[in-house]
């Protein structure tokens, strides 16, 4: 396993759970859709996992270690990518290249080999020759897509990707689901567009009231909710 959550319990200051002893787990390879309305804890899911939030009570274990103080999610951090939902929430430097860099400038690597590493995983997302663009002047799908190399040039052994579409056209959808689909890690993307997780992903994870309610192929969920006949498109739930 990746991943194991269990028994995760976590509230904002209102007071009202939004985690509710949740348990969860990705295995290695794992391609797996997260959804659920607004509100039901799959952005304070991710958080969590990442150290961004602090659960009130139960375990987190990442490789088969338990994770339990500040320096365990920083290992975390090495071994998780997560791309965060607004591309400007990951972007900071002046151009294209600093930024994917920055991330095996922090793990030690000299100039050299970070630059190399960044050119790398641009060429490998068809990103060669943005090296030098002013990363904040880009368009919405080259930010999510430079956010992804800044995510991916670490190596890491499974993503998180909160809503990586949110607000693209179909070109940039495409291009992130053909990327995705190429790689050899899992991943969990929360997302609202079921369109592009039954692109993507394999399984699927419903949460409702801080739970997961629904664990299961992405194929049944689809079936599912066309038998329905949802009010609500039913590829956006």
């Amino acid at each position: 396993m990746i991943i194991e959550l269990d028994n995760l319990c976590f509230s904002y200051e209102s007071g009202k759970p939004v985690l509710n002893h949740l348990k969860f787990s990705l295995p290695k390879g794992e391609k797996l859709g997260l959804i659920g309305y607004n509100g039901s804890g799959k952005t304070t899911l991710l958080h969590i996992i990442m150290g961004l939030l602090k659960p009130s009570s139960g375990s987190i274990r990442v490789l088969g270690k338990p994770v339990l103080s500040k320096k365990n999610f920083v290992d975390v951090r090495r071994t998780i990518g997560f791309l965060f939902q607004n591309a400007d929430d990951q972007l900071f430097s002046p151009t294209v290249l600093e930024d994917v860099a920055f991330g095996p400038l922090n793990l030690g690597k000299t100039p050299k080999e970070a630059r190399a590493m960044a050119l790398e995983t641009l060429e490998m997302l068809n990103l060669r020759g943005f090296e030098n663009r002013v990363t904040h002047r880009l368009s919405g799908g080259e930010k999510k897509l430079v956010s992804l190399a800044t995510v991916l040039v670490m190596q890491p052994k499974a993503l998180l990707l909160d809503e990586p579409t949110t607000g693209l056209d179909e070109e940039a959808r495409g291009t992130i689901a053909s990327i995705l689909n190429r790689l050899a890690i899992g991943y969990v993307i929360v997302s609202h567009e079921y369109d592009f997780l039954a692109e993507t992903t394999r399984r699927i994870c419903s949460m409702n009231a801080g739970q997961i309610h629904y664990d299961g192929g992405a194929d049944a969920l689809h079936v599912h909710f066309h038998k329905h006949h949802l009010k609500k498109h039913p590829h956006r739930f």
